[in-house]
């Protein structure tokens, strides 16, 4: 099949493009959202993201950087003559014109087990919640977030109390690397994909503002969990805003268990705090 891969970043194309050599799939065009809304202002450290996919992009296939989502969008996409979209790692809504651009429709590539965490950040929501493990779904692509109907998925990626950015990827693309064909053949078998049980349908989406500060009155795994969360969503290089007597700090490590760190009182007990850094 001719295919069109979106995606995030060059690691996330790499995935893609793969997977699909694996299968003998041709991507012909990359396209990648340099903002986080249609119409939007470009998001900082957009230009880094984009050169490194330049260097990435094979010779012959077209990088699209779409600006908005209106009907040249879908004009375009459909001068590739595609079979398919293949994507992981867009922000926005699909309009109902380019996920009919091609034959084949579009599939995404989500991490988590869905119904559960559509949206943009399913991880973190993961962490915060203190799941143990996490999982990977490819789907069709409908006018809503994560909605489609489920082609293959599979669970077992674990999420250790220090969860260490690179190494959980590199999990995630190993099964990314499994699943992804297994796809791409039930979509040119015309499988339709097991509907999604909305009843069981939950919503990852941004943190709230509140989140980046640590309440000292909420319980200890709670907070724990919001550290986890935080540090994972900056690859390890910040935390919450925590207020202690005479200073405040970001939190960037917590330990339920007593250490040689700084103990806090929660609702429910005391959390130690064993790394920080000033405001």
């Amino acid at each position: 099949m001719r295919v069109i891969l979106v995606s995030y970043s060059a690691r996330g194309f790499a995935v893609l493009r793969a997977a699909c050599a694996e299968s003998g799939h041709l991507p012909v065009a990359y396209l990648h959202a340099r903002s986080l809304r249609p119409g939007g202002p470009t998001r900082a450290g957009a230009g880094p993201v984009v050169a490194e996919i330049v260097e990435s992009v094979p010779p012959g296939v077209d990088l699209l950087l779409p600006g908005s989502k209106k009907v040249l969008l879908a004009r375009t996409l459909r001068e590739y003559e595609a079979d398919i979209i293949v994507c992981y790692g867009f922000p926005w809504k699909f309009p109902p014109a380019a996920l009919q651009a091609t034959a084949s429709g579009a599939i995404n590539v989500h991490t988590s087990m869905l119904p559960k965490y559509r949206g943009p950040i399913p991880v973190n929501w993961a962490i915060r919640n203190g799941d143990s493990e996490i999982g990977v779904t490819v789907h069709h692509m409908t006018e809503e977030f994560d909605s489609g109907g489920i082609l293959v998925q599979e669970s077992g990626i674990a999420l250790d109390d220090d969860v260490v950015p690179d190494l959980l990827w590199n999990e995630v693309d190993e099964v990314i690397a499994r699943l992804l064909p297994a796809a791409l053949t039930r979509v040119e078998e015309g499988f339709p994909g097991i509907a999604q049980s909305e009843d069981q349908a939950s919503y990852a989406g941004w943190m709230e503002p509140g989140f980046s500060c640590i309440d000292w009155s909420h319980t200890r795994n709670a907070i724990h969990n919001q550290v986890r969360a935080t540090r994972f969503g900056s690859s390890g290089k910040s935390g919450p805003i925590a207020n202690l007597p005479g200073e405040q700090i970001r939190v960037l490590r917590t330990s339920l268990e007593p250490t040689g760190g700084r103990q806090v009182m929660c609702a429910d007990g005391p959390l130690w705090i064993v790394a920080s850094m000033p405001v």
